[in-house]
């Protein structure tokens, strides 16, 4: 399974997830052109994209459902109702290409297995996946304020996560956003900080008796609110206080913002 963040930040986010036999997109809040370039990167084409994936409405997850749906022809959407209901651009796609999921669901597609789960965010009906394939499984988590008891039961047995981590705690509060949305930001239905992904993953990995390490890569990060130094630097230490090696129990990929990431190959 190959994983590429076409983009990752509060301006935008998209995911590629491929096999030799599918092609997944998950949210599609980036230009579409970036988004196809990234397709023709790997040597696909529009046309073989098999699904796109809808976590939620806001626009730097849904930007370009319409110029996408109209790019990948063959392509079926799946989100919650209240996705549905709360994204314009849904109303220029074909009703029979959209399939409504709700947490718990499972399902196949194009040879690999889908399930859903509910985030803590912000929005109508937000939901998390996990893809599987041949006994690996990659599990997707951001624009989530808190890793409830439900979220880490769906996650715990990945093997490969995209996981947020926004913002750093001191930046936020003392950077230059309003009040109410340092607020929003930090609530349980906001977004994870740098701590806060760094404690879950801690839990995560403290669940793990597998030997191949937990593969990590951070998504979502705040432009004016975190860095990739300082989100690596936290999530490093705190794990390293908890006991886990990197390269031995988990590697550690972080998404850039402008260029696509291929989880995995970073130097």
């Amino acid at each position: 399974m190959q994983i590429i963040s076409v983009g990752s930040s509060s301006s935008g986010n998209s995911y590629i997830i491929a096999t030799e036999d599918s092609i997944v997109l998950l949210d599609v809040g980036l230009p579409a052109k970036r988004i196809v370039a990234a397709l023709e990167e790997i040597g696909r084409s529009p046309e073989d994209v098999d699904a796109v994936l809808i976590t939620h409405e806001h626009t730097d997850h849904v930007k370009s459902v319409r110029a996408i749906g109209r790019q990948c022809c063959n392509a079926s959407f799946y989100a919650s109702r209240g996705t549905v209901d709360n994204t314009k651009n849904f109303e220029y796609i074909d009703k029979d290409r959209i399939n409504i999921v709700s947490s718990g669901d499972s399902f196949e597609l194009a040879g690999l297995e889908l399930g859903t789960f509910s985030l803590n965010h912000d929005a109508a009906e937000p939901l998390g996946f996990t893809i599987s394939e041949n006994g690996e499984k990659l599990a997707v988590v951001t624009d989530c304020g808190a890793i409830t008891e439900d979220i880490f039961e769906s996650i715990k047995d990945a093997d490969a996560l995209v996981f947020e981590a926004n913002h750093d705690e001191n930046m936020l509060m003392y950077g230059e956003y309003p009040y109410h949305l340092k607020v929003r930001i930090k609530s349980d239905h906001g977004h994870l900080s740098n701590e806060c992904a760094a404690d879950a993953l801690a839990s995560l990995l403290s669940e793990r008796d597998e030997k191949e390490p937990l593969k990590i890569m951070l998504a979502h990060l705040s432009f004016h609110n975190n860095a990739p130094f300082f989100a690596r630097r936290t999530i490093e230490d705190v794990l390293a206080e908890r006991g886990f090696s990197k390269d031995i129990d988990y590697t550690l990929d972080i998404a850039s913002k402008d260029e696509p990431t291929y989880f995995g190959e970073q130097e």
